[in-house]
C-alpha cells in the first residue's frame, strides 16, 4: 500500500497558521486536503508535523478526522518523514504539501499507477525540464521510498537537504533511480500560474478561484477562468517574482 505523508505546519513565517484558516465552505485547506487524499483508494494518509506546540491543532484535526498523525523534528524534515513511515511502517510514500488547495487528484491517480510498475526511488512531474516540486503550480504530488530518503541521510548532512526531503535525489539522478511524468501542454501555455500558498495574496487568489471553478481536477476550467480574468493573472505575476525558490 502507498502511504501519504504529508508534511504540515503551523509556523510560517510570511503566513502563520495559512492551512488553518477559512478557505472554501467553512473548511480549511489542511481540512479539504485531507478530505481529497482519504478518497483516494488503496491508499493510507500520515500527516508528519513537528513536536512544536503550535502543531497542536493539527493533531486535534487529525484526530476527529481519523488520520494518522507522527510529531517529528520542527528543522530536520528529511528525519521527521524517515521517523514517521517508520513508525507506520510505510515503505512507498507519496509526498504531499499542506499548502497546495489544487491538488490534483487525476495527477495523484497517474502517479500512484506509474508507481505500481516501477522501481524507481523517486518519481516526480516533468515541467519543461524542472521538477514539480521547484515550481510554483501547486498541483503535484511525488513519489519517494523509504530507502532512497535513508540513503540521503547517509549520503548528506547538508542543511537544504534536510530542509527538503527530495531535493538531493533529484539532485543527483546518477546515484538514484528517477523516473518523470510529463505534464500537460496547456500547464506550459500557463507558465505564471501560481496557486500554492505562501503569501496572503497567494491564499486570497487562490480562494477566489476555489470559490469560482470548485475543484474538479479539471485544468481546463480553471485555466479558462483565468484566460478571462487577466487581473488575477498579472497578480500570479507578481507573486512568482517575489516568491521565487
Amino acid at each position: 500500500m502507498l502511504s501519504f505523508i504529508v508534511q504540515a505546519r503551523l509556523g510560517s513565517t510570511r503566513l502563520p497558521g495559512k492551512i488553518l484558516l477559512p478557505f472554501h465552505d467553512g473548511k480549511s485547506i489542511f481540512e479539504l486536503m485531507l478530505d481529497k487524499l482519504k478518497s483516494i483508494p488503496g491508499t493510507d494518509c500520515i500527516v508528519a508535523t513537528s513536536e512544536s506546540p503550535v502543531n497542536d491543532p493539527l493533531q486535534e484535526i487529525c484526530r476527529t478526522a481519523g488520520v494518522k498523525c507522527f510529531r517529528g523534528s520542527e528543522d530536520d524534515v528529511l528525519q521527521r518523514f524517515i521517523d514517521a513511515a517508520c513508525f507506520y511502517g510505510a515503505d512507498r510514500i507519496i509526498r504531499v504539501c499542506s499548502d497546495n488547495p489544487f491538488l490534483n487528484v487525476p495527477a495523484i491517480l497517474q502517479l500512484i499507477d506509474t508507481a505500481g510498475g516501477s522501481d524507481a526511488d523517486y518519481i516526480g512531474f516533468d515541467v519543461d525540464g524542472t521538477p514539480s516540486i521547484k515550481t510554483h503550480y501547486g498541483f503535484w504530488t511525488e513519489y519517494v521510498t523509504l530507502d532512497a530518503l535513508r540513503m540521503v541521510k547517509e549520503l548528506t548532512a547538508e542543511k537544504i537537504y534536510h530542509e527538503h526531503v527530495t531535493n538531493f535525489i533529484y539532485s543527483h539522478r546518477e546515484v538514484f533511480r528517477t523516473q518523470w511524468i510529463p505534464v500537460p501542454g496547456c500547464i506550459l501555455e500557463h507558465k505564471d500560474t501560481r496557486l500554492t500558498i505562501d503569501t496572503a495574496q497567494d491564499f486570497e487568489t487562490a480562494r477566489r478561484i476555489f470559490d469560482a471553478v470548485g475543484d474538479d481536477g479539471s485544468f481546463e476550467s480553471l485555466f479558462g477562468y483565468l484566460d478571462v480574468h487577466p487581473e488575477i493573472q498579472q497578480s500570479m505575476k507578481v507573486q512568482i517574482l517575489s516568491n521565487s525558490k
